[in-house]
């Protein structure tokens, strides 16, 4: 008999959240702030101040997390969904860490989501879904739509599958920053929204593939901003005339959009 906790294959991974967007580093930076002055990969505290007044610990449902305050709070409406609807998932439900200030495994560039609380990796039976391999556990598989229903992305979609992991999505957050939930509401900057070092996710799949379709730069296409997508950004906006700043905002976006090959 299968058990919930066993890994069965994705397919078709990058079209799993449908519309829903993970956060980038920008973004969050812009609306939250830096939680502090230094990371590695390794759990550390959040030191902004301004930051550390809207953590919270508090009870989900089948345990307690340590989160951004508007996160842990869709959280627990999310599982309390999972209760009702997948009750034999909730019952053996788990809690890996939410709030870790870090950078993503395996970069010197990108911070983690976790820094801010406004990821959850989730465990099943006591056992961690195994990353970069493909597949998710049937369990995670079942609660994805309803995470994505309380505007939760699923990691199953990064380049390298991180299946285990849910994060509050791109335009929640905007959302909240729109009416004021962190503060007093402000116009957003146009780099907020603009893709730079240190961002993740399909969107820097996609860029690093038309760079390479357009002008052969030979970018991994990892999905990870670092420096050497930021150089071949630059090298594109300059051929184009833009502003070689190495940010893909609006204007560079629309050219990798309309460019023909090289």
């Amino acid at each position: 008999m299968s058990s919930i906790s066993d890994p069965l294959p994705l397919t078709a991974r990058e079209t799993l959240n449908g519309d829903i967007l993970p956060l980038t580093n920008n973004l969050m930076l812009q609306v939250l702030g830096n939680p502090r002055g230094n990371y590695d990969q390794s759990c550390q505290s959040v030191t902004n101040l301004t930051i550390r007044k809207l953590i919270v610990t508090e009870n989900v449902g089948p345990f307690r997390v340590t989160g951004l305050k508007p996160v842990v709070d869709k959280l627990r409406l999310a599982l309390a969904d999972v209760k009702d609807e997948l009750p034999n998932v909730h019952s053996v439900l788990g809690n890996a860490g939410m709030l870790c200030v870090r950078l993503v495994r395996n970069s010197k560039t990108s911070i983690s989501n976790h820094s801010w609380g406004c990821a959850i990796d989730f465990t099943l039976e006591g056992k961690l879904d195994a990353r970069g391999d493909n597949k998710a556990q049937k369990g995670l598989i079942a609660m994805h739509p309803i995470m994505n229903r309380h505007d939760f992305y699923w990691g199953a979609s990064f380049r390298t599958e991180d299946s285990m992991h849910f994060e509050i999505s791109r335009q929640q957050m905007l959302a909240w920053q729109k009416e004021g939930a962190f503060g007093q509401a402000s116009p957003l900057p146009e780099e907020a929204t603009s893709i730079s070092v240190g961002d993740r996710g399909p969107e820097v799949e996609w860029i690093q593939e038309r760079l390479n379709i357009l002008n052969g730069f030979d970018v991994e296409e990892d999905g990870i901003f670092g420096p050497a997508t930021r150089a071949s950004v630059i090298e594109f906006q300059r051929i184009h005339g833009l502003k070689a700043d190495g940010v893909v905002g609006p204007e560079t976006t629309k050219a990798l959009k309309n460019a023909e090959a090289q």
